[in-house]
């Protein structure tokens, strides 16, 4: 468990937040299996929600009454996003929105990368990031997948001068990207048989018993894609929520969670 006041370094994924029409579903969902409180925001903050998990803010929710796919955005911290989007765009990047201001919490931009997955980009202001990572509903890890993960790490490292990894095995293609040592997020290729899945970047959050927590899943109106299955890094089950998004969930190995 670590709580983190202070915004993020400039690279690391510091926020993350979806788009729904009916917050309703989408309460019931991350409320019963994550234990997530729900609270809006002032009126200028266009139904901007904030889930908490202890007090400590953990994710965004934006209510509209504008039909989209439903996706969760990752955001990577930085400490200037105009010079962030600038740099995004000579490596490739096109700009989905911004860099705009956000009230007085920040500013942010939208980028489709060079594979085409949606990827945020923040500034903190009052809002410096998620405040509770590591414990039980909150952030623990986030990746990018695509089928072309070597033009995915010229990108993100050309933005942000990240360290690589190779982690590789046989059929799958990995990198850690850190920064200053310490890993920050992962770059990797889908396999032959992912046929034409998009390029995404997608965060995961922590459990205490992914066992436990898979048949709660449906039960809440959501749809388990893949697992609970052992990986190097704790037991991990795939999921989408009620509005069709997908997010993954980790138990992490030797009880490294912490309620």
């Amino acid at each position: 468990m670590t709580v983190t006041p202070t915004p993020w370094p400039a690279g690391v994924p510091g926020w993350a937040d979806i788009t729904v029409t009916d917050l309703g579903p989408t309460q019931r969902f991350y409320g019963g299996l994550l234990g997530w409180q729900l609270s809006a925001g002032p009126p200028e903050s266009d139904g901007y929600v904030m889930a908490t998990v202890d007090g400590y803010v953990v994710a965004g929710i934006r209510v509209s009454d504008v039909p989209q796919p439903a996706a969760w955005c990752v955001y990577l911290a930085t400490d200037d996003v105009a010079a962030s989007v600038a740099r995004a765009v000579d490596a490739g990047a096109t700009v989905a929105l911004g860099p705009v201001s956000v009230l007085s919490l920040g500013r942010m931009a939208l980028l489709s990368d060079p594979t085409g997955a949606l990827v945020g980009l923040w500034e903190a202001g009052d809002h410096t990031g998620w405040e509770l990572t590591d414990a039980p509903g909150s952030f623990v890890w986030a990746e990018q997948m695509s089928h072309d993960p070597a033009a995915a790490r010229r990108f993100y490292t050309a933005l942000f001068g990240y360290e690589q990894q190779d982690m590789s095995a046989p059929d799958f293609t990995y990198t850690s990207l850190s920064i200053g040592g310490a890993p920050a997020a992962g770059i990797g290729g889908y396999g032959p048989g992912a046929g034409d899945v998009p390029a995404a970047w997608t965060w995961y959050l922590a459990v205490q018993d992914a066992d436990a927590i898979a048949p709660r899943v449906a039960e809440l109106g959501g749809e388990v894609v893949s697992g609970p299955e052992d990986t190097p890094y704790g037991r991990m089950l795939l999921v989408r929520g009620p509005a069709g998004e997908v997010l993954a969930l980790l138990q992490a190995p030797d009880e490294d969670i912490v309620a």
